[in-house]
C-alpha cells in the first residue's frame, strides 16, 4: 500500500478528495437511487363540454311532420320558410328558395342548391346557369311543362355544395313537393342532386343519361329519374353540352312516347 501511495506522490498527487477510501466496485453493485417523484401538477379547472352537434334525426322528423301538414304548394313553401331545423338558414341566406314552374308539370327538375342570384330573387335557377337551363327547356319543347326546385332551400355560404346531412334534413320537403306536383319524370341536375335523390355514390358522368328508379323514403312513391349535367358545369365545359342535350332528348322521348322509353 505504501508503494502504491508513493507512486501517486511521485506522479504529483498530493491530496485526496475523500477522507476515507471508497470501494467503487461496491458502489456499482448498490441499487440505483430512484429519482424523486415530480410534484403533482396543479389542478386544472374543468372545461365545459363542447356543444353537441345538430340532432339530425330530430330535424328530419320535424321536417317530415311539417311537410306532411302541407296540403298544397303554397302551404309547403310557407312550411319551408318557417322551418328552423336546417343550419343553412342561419349561415347568411337571405330567404328560403323553393320553386318555380307549373304546379302540375309532368317533369320535375331538381338541382342542388340556390346560388347568389337565387338567394336575391327567391326562385331557383335564375342566374347564368338558370338562363342556360331555360334555353335548353325551350329548345326541347318543355316550356310550361317543368317544375324546378333544389335538394336544399337556402343558399350554402360561398356557394359550396350542400352536405349530405343538409340534404337529408330537407328531403321530406322535396318528397312532399313531388307528391303534390305528381310529375311523371324527374330530371336530376348535377352530381350533388343525383347522389342525394337516388342515394348513389357514382359520379355524374357515370350516372347521366340513365333511367334509374327513384323511391320515396316510405316507398309510397316511385318515379323514373334521369341524372344529367348541371348547367353551371356546361358553362365551364361547353363541349359537354351535347351530352346534356342528348339527355333532354331522351327525356322528351320518354315523356311523349312512354310506351317506348329511351
Amino acid at each position: 500500500m505504501e508503494s502504491f501511495l508513493a507512486f501517486w506522490a511521485d506522479a504529483g498527487v498530493d491530496l485526496c478528495f475523500e477522507d476515507e477510501p471508497v470501494d467503487r466496485l461496491a458502489e456499482q453493485l448498490r441499487p440505483l437511487r430512484q429519482a424523486p417523484a415530480p410534484p403533482p401538477a396543479p389542478e386544472q379547472p374543468m372545461r365545459a363540454a363542447a356543444p353537441a352537434g345538430p340532432d339530425i334525426a330530430s330535424a328530419i322528423a320535424e321536417a317530415r311532420q311539417a311537410a306532411a301538414q302541407a296540403m298544397d304548394l303554397t302551404a309547403l313553401e310557407a312550411a319551408i320558410a318557417a322551418f328552423e331545423g336546417c343550419g343553412l338558414k342561419r349561415e347568411g341566406a337571405r330567404q328560403a328558395v323553393f320553386s318555380r314552374g307549373a304546379a302540375d308539370a309532368p317533369v320535375m327538375i331538381i338541382g342542388e342548391a340556390p346560388g347568389a342570384e337565387e338567394d336575391i330573387q327567391g326562385e331557383p335557377f335564375v342566374g347564368r346557369a338558370g338562363k342556360l337551363l331555360d334555353r335548353m327547356i325551350a329548345a326541347a319543347g318543355l316550356q310550361g311543362r317543368v317544375f324546378i326546385t333544389n335538394t336544399v332551400f337556402w343558399r350554402p355560404p360561398g356557394n359550396r355544395t350542400p352536405t349530405p346531412q343538409e340534404q337529408m334534413i330537407c328531403a321530406p320537403f322535396l318528397e312532399r313537393a313531388i307528391a303534390l306536383v305528381q310529375p311523371k319524370l324527374l330530371l336530376l341536375s348535377g352530381g350533388a342532386a343525383a347522389k342525394a335523390v337516388l342515394q348513389r355514390q357514382e359520379g355524374i358522368l357515370s350516372l347521366r343519361g340513365r333511367w334509374i328508379d327513384w323511391r320515396s323514403a316510405d316507398e309510397s312513391l316511385s318515379l323514373p329519374a334521369m341524372p344529367t349535367l348541371h348547367p353551371a358545369f356546361l358553362l365551364r365545359q361547353p363541349a359537354a353540352k351535347k351530352k346534356a342535350w342528348a339527355d333532354f332528348l331522351m327525356l322528351v322521348e320518354r315523356l311523349d312516347r312512354p310506351e317506348r322509353p329511351a
